[in-house]
């Protein structure tokens, strides 16, 4: 049956008023904030006003000398190994456990509040934590010891420019599965038992049943899980700045602590900004390029 010219009006009007709380804090938190920190990167715009150097427009003066600094390149290279590493690692960890509490497994609610606990404990305290695990006499050290009957190690994990970065990787991937781990137990419940029963009919195996009718039913979830994982990663911070400080050597400098470095501790706020800029069409980028390749494999399959 057609509408009314006014029931859809009113449709209208009603649809803009549930939005409209939604859009204003968009627009005063995400577009004006982004839209200032364009004008500001073209300025020279100090976090002190200096008098005897006045904020005046320099063009892309940021942008060349962005890209032609060592320490920037070095931060975006360890912050683009670290989502290589991170993402299919933790993603690989959450679907294992979201499978697995998802049978019938006994006392598997239990389960289900231990996986998740890690992401609901701040952060800096799980630094803290496994900063003591970390330490030459701590407990990473005594496990690979007692493994290799004492020929290797002790190793100063934090301090190599070589292990450094993977030990955060590992740090991160044990605090933030929880949360994928949700999304994918949501994901697997929304499968139809149907599939899983007719695929037992024809004499699949479990392993065949993962492969034919737990990931094609997924896919959605894959998506979603993927692109929110890499943007997490990207902006990785806390874990550096209270494990390592960007260092051994800055092996572990990433965009987000140079931009707070460059903002905040040395008060070049237009370069600071800048560097936000290219950091946010970097990121908006590779979530797109992501959602479309996952789409295309989709759509092939």
């Amino acid at each position: 049956m057609a509408h009314r010219p006014g029931q859809a009006v009113l449709e209208r009007r009603a649809a803009w008023q549930l939005l409209g709380p939604a859009v204003i804090l968009g627009i005063i938190f995400i577009i004006v904030p982004f839209a200032l920190a364009v004008i500001l990167s073209f300025t020279n715009q100090r976090l002190i006003p200096n008098p005897h150097l006045p904020t005046r427009l320099i063009g892309l003066t940021n942008y060349a000398r962005l890209l032609t600094d060592p320490d920037f390149l070095q931060a975006f290279r360890n912050t683009a190994l670290f989502t290589v590493l991170v993402v299919p690692f933790q993603t690989a960890i959450a679907l294992a456990l979201a499978v697995l509490i998802n049978s019938r497994l006994p006392a598997r609610n239990v389960f289900r509040g231990i996986f998740f606990l890690p992401t609901v404990i701040t952060i800096v305290v799980v630094c803290v934590i496994w900063f003591s695990m970390f330490k030459i006499d701590g407990f990473f050290n005594t496990v690979v010891g007692l493994a290799t009957f004492g020929l290797v190690g002790p190793i100063d994990w934090l301090h190599n420019p070589y292990t450094a970065l993977p030990a955060i990787v590992v740090l991160s991937a044990w605090q933030g599965f929880g949360f994928q781990m949700v999304i994918y137990l949501a994901g697997l419940q929304s499968i139809n038992p149907e599939l899983y029963e007719a695929a037992r009919v024809d004499g699949a195996t479990r392993w065949q049943e993962f492969w034919k009718v737990t990931m094609p039913g997924l896919r959605n979830t894959h998506i979603f899980v993927i692109v929110t994982t890499t943007i997490l990663a990207f902006k990785l911070f806390t874990q550096v700045d209270v494990l390592t400080q960007g260092g051994p050597q800055g092996a572990t400098n990433t965009v987000v602590r140079y931009l707070y470095e460059m903002g905040f501790s040395r008060g070049r706020v237009g370069y600071a900004a800048a560097t936000a800029v290219i950091f946010f069409l970097v990121v908006l980028v590779i979530s797109l390029v992501q959602r479309r390749f996952l789409k295309s494999e989709e759509e092939i399959t």
